[in-house]
């Protein structure tokens, strides 16, 4: 998603580990010429991986279906975790996508795809920097965005976001995508969150899977 959303330091790990790190991926390619707007993300699903992680997102409501990209997002979210999160908070994405009925994974490209985040807590400080306030809705709702972030419940309630227009490279195209996040902790997991969704751009042209299509159908 978090090629999906701007980073708004959300205090569940999980979506922070979409939410926030792959903007910071994005941001490197933005320096390069070759890149694709994304106009729609269809189909947004989510899930815990399994029951019984110390920290686990409980709700997450997002809207419209398709979401503009540029345009208007709201969000409800409600998360738990039983232990305190704090650093170093490693997060792992993977990041798939279908070619010809099979799943491809993709792999990490300059922050960008199925990589590893070996803390959270310090990409957070260089998103927001310590001593300065945590952005709207956060601030209003009183929801942290640094760690340590205390065992509890967290919920932030109905709240619009403005999603500008967020670049890819060319390889992340039209399509349908499977992205997973997981959060541990001294080599212990501690959270699982999985999202698909399927992108639609003006780039109908990837090199990179166009080349695993015809690998397949050989």
């Amino acid at each position: 998603m978090s090629c999906i959303m701007k980073c708004r330091g959300h205090v569940f790990v999980a979506l922070i580990a979409l939410s926030c790190l792959l903007p910071e991926g994005s941001r490197t390619f933005q320096r390069r010429n070759s890149f694709n707007a994304i106009t729609e993300v269809l189909g947004f699903s989510w899930g815990n991986c399994k029951s019984g992680d110390a920290a686990f997102m409980k709700t997450l409501n997002v809207s419209p279906d398709p979401i503009p990209i540029p345009g208007y997002l709201t969000t409800i979210a409600s998360g738990t975790t039983s232990v305190e999160l704090a650093s170093p908070l490693s997060v792992n994405v993977t990041l798939e996508r279908e070619v010809a009925g099979i799943w491809v994974k993709i792999p990490c490209i300059e922050d960008l795809g199925s990589c590893h985040y070996p803390d959270v807590c310090d990409l957070l400080n260089q998103l927001i920097p310590p001593g300065q306030d945590c952005p709207e809705p956060l601030r209003t709702y009183g929801l942290p965005c640094h760690c340590p972030f205390k065992a509890g419940d967290y919920t932030l309630p109905s709240s619009e976001f403005y999603i500008p227009n967020v670049e890819l490279p060319g390889w992340l195209t039209n399509g349908q995508y499977k992205v997973q996040g997981v959060l541990g902790s001294s080599d212990k997991e501690l959270g699982c969150l999985k999202i698909s969704f399927s992108l639609h751009s003006n780039n109908n042209f990837s090199p990179l899977f166009e080349k695993v299509r015809q690998d397949l159908e050989r």
